[in-house]
């Protein structure tokens, strides 16, 4: 099967859903987080574990399936526009990897290091644990990572296998958790990592087909998965919540268990049924607006939102002496501070933020400006001769059919750097 032409417009959809992905699950964080401090340290957990029937709205809410589905689209067209200019497949993957472990790493290192600084400093117990809950949402940054790492192997896959692909991946997530739940293979289960989420990813690759294909596929994609998660669930052999709840016998997500395939379908299914009245929406000034704007924000609001989120707990338990050792009563009373758990947070975040974008934007800006300076002096060089040879004998220019040097090649590989999460201009 292969895929279908590429559409003559933006699809704005696309990056509606991407940008939408990242920020549930930052209001889920926000809303629903409960801090449980104990001798070592803070422990997260969730009403999940306090409120019947919740988990149910972890099959919308827990998005990772949806979004990777959404970037394994994104990378074959970003490739297929980048080959087309001549760019190389490892200049395209450094590039893309670029754009996020930049910012993840800045990220990562600050709390680091400021962890450390206050652990020692205030010779403080449980700063370490505190550390890591901030920076804990930084896992699925790494999956996204490998994903493009192994971008080449999805490729070729793909051009040899097809759906096939597809089939085979599935497959052997769940032969995993035969082998882990069945015959006690606990370890293995950590496989899935790469093949639950390769699936999701690979099965992006036909977002077009999904696209162009009847409205009753797509009603066949959720009633399939819907089911499938049903019977899973419903047999008893996975739990119901499709994100980790202290107490259960494990969770979904970590690893992930061949329950998130079934979810996978359930979800594409939905969004695409929800495809053609979101489309008409987004035509208009104020969603196409406000479409941009999380496109614009939402990859470093993931980044940063636990700072904020830290940030507010730290305000509120200096200026207001609220007790952090207290147990949270998940009661009508904490349902209806909801709104502030989420707008507290917000507010706390919004100026790192706009520190953490206009470092990033800084640094795009010197990248833009050496890479631009690099190629005039290549250029020059060819043509002076100082290069060792000619231009046609050399590689020190590229004519028509002919490779680029590294210079032309990193100009190239350049302007697609701004199709990444996190940049309003993307495919």
């Amino acid at each position: 099967m292969t895929i279908a032409a590429a559409p003559a417009r933006r699809d704005t959809y696309v990056d509606f859903l991407r940008a939408l992905s990242l920020i549930v699950v930052v209001v889920w964080h926000w809303a629903f987080t409960i801090l449980d401090w104990r001798a070592d340290g803070p422990h997260a957990t969730s009403p999940l574990g306090f409120t019947r029937g919740l988990w149910l709205a972890t099959w919308l809410f827990q998005v990772m399936p949806l979004f990777f589905f959404i970037g394994g689209f994104v990378h074959i067209r970003s490739w297929e526009r980048a080959q087309a200019r001549g760019v190389s497949m490892g200049a395209f993957v450094w590039r893309r990897m670029r754009q996020l472990l930049i910012p993840a790493g800045i990220v990562l290192l600050v709390w680091i290091a400021l962890g450390g600084l206050i652990g020692s400093y205030f010779n403080l117990t449980g700063v370490g644990r505190a550390v890591k809950l901030v920076v804990s949402p930084l896992w699925f940054l790494g999956v996204y990572l490998m994903l493009i790492a192994l971008l080449p192997v999805g490729l070729w896959l793909h051009r040899k296998a097809g759906l096939l692909a597809l089939v085979w991946l599935a497959g052997a997530a769940m032969v995993v958790d035969v082998a882990r739940f069945g015959k006690g293979m606990e370890d293995i289960g950590w496989l899935n990592m790469v093949l639950v989420w390769g699936l999701a990813h690979q099965a992006g690759f036909f977002y077009q087909n999904v696209v162009d294909s009847p409205r009753r596929n797509d009603w066949a994609l959720l009633w399939a998965g819907l089911f499938g998660l049903t019977g899973l669930v419903g047999s008893g052999l996975y739990p119901g919540s499709m994100v980790g709840v202290p107490g259960e016998r494990f969770s979904n997500m970590a690893p992930p268990t061949f329950v998130i395939v079934a979810l996978l379908l359930f979800q594409i299914g939905f969004a695409e049924l929800m495809r053609p009245r979101m489309q008409i929406l987004l035509e208009r000034p104020r969603w196409k607006r406000l479409n941009e704007l999380i496109n614009e924000f939402s990859l470093p609001l993931y980044l940063v939102h636990t700072t904020g989120m830290a940030l507010f707990l730290f305000l509120t338990w200096l200026w207001l002496r609220y007790d952090m050792d207290k147990p949270a009563d998940v009661d009508l009373g904490w349902w209806l501070t909801r709104p502030l758990a989420i707008i507290g947070p917000l507010i706390c975040t919004i100026p790192v933020l706009l520190l953490f974008r206009r470092i990033q934007r800084r640094g795009a800006a010197n990248r833009a400006a050496t890479a631009q300076a690099a190629v005039p002096a290549q250029r020059g060089q060819a043509l002076d001769g100082s290069g060792g040879g000619s231009p046609a004998t050399t590689g020190g220019a590229a004519g028509p059919g002919q490779a680029s040097p590294d210079g032309a090649d990193a100009e190239r590989a350049g302007a697609d750097t701004s199709e990444e999460i996190g940049s309003p201009r993307r495919p």
